[in-house]
């Protein structure tokens, strides 16, 4: 394989992934630009040189890298109490590693339309977010002067979410203060409201979404 060719194939790589990961990042999604890049220019240099040395068993590299790459989506779940969450970064992570082994091989065509159906997939998603189609689940910390009824908290919740639960607790004698941090899930609009709800409360020192 000439220089060119492996240099237009790393180029594309390096740049389509970054995009894609720099949006992911501004986000504030867990996984950023940087592992996209990493994982996408990986596969696209184990492409090439199974290509460029015309190996015999090219085929297995190529599955292992896949099944290799599989674990570490696994390593991107996270996991709650009984919830899990992180599915879509993990797919994410699974589904450039076949953008690059894709580019890598020369297959543009199909590495093109691998591309264009995860933007796709991306745009829908923020609007079906945008527009509090579904849950949006994030985790909130407030702290409260003295220990403050639960009822007293959850009260709030119930008018903001969908689900929550209890995620940690910490009480300071010293300070006379407790921090209650929940994990709670519902329509993006009304869980941004949560904020103002427990600031206007007199007992609320500071509240904050983690």
């Amino acid at each position: 394989m000439i220089l060119s060719e492996v240099l237009i194939r790393f180029f594309l790589v390096f740049v389509l992934s970054f995009i894609y990961g720099l949006n992911r990042q501004r986000s504030h999604k867990p996984v950023g630009f940087g592992t996209f890049i990493l994982i996408s220019v990986g596969a696209c240099a184990l492409a090439v040189i199974a290509v460029d040395m015309n190996l015999e068993n090219s085929v297995g590299i190529i599955g292992a890298i896949v099944t290799g790459i599989g674990f570490l989506g696994a390593g991107a779940l996270i996991k709650e109490s009984d919830k899990v969450f992180g599915f879509t970064t993990a797919a994410s992570i699974w589904f450039f590693a076949i953008f690059g082994l894709s580019i890598g091989l020369g297959e543009y065509l199909n590495a093109g339309i691998i591309y264009l159906m995860v933007w796709a997939v991306a745009i829908f998603d923020k609007y079906l977010e945008k527009n509090a189609i579904g849950s949006y689940r994030r985790k909130i910390v407030i702290q409260t002067k003295g220990l403050v009824p639960k009822e007293e908290i959850t009260g709030v919740l119930v008018k903001h979410t969908t689900d929550f639960y209890l995620y940690s607790t910490l009480l300071n004698k010293k300070e006379k203060t407790s921090s209650f941090t929940y994990v709670i899930e519902g329509p993006k609009n009304k869980i941004e409201g949560l904020l103002k709800s427990f600031y206007s409360k007199n007992w609320c020192l500071s509240v904050r979404f983690d």
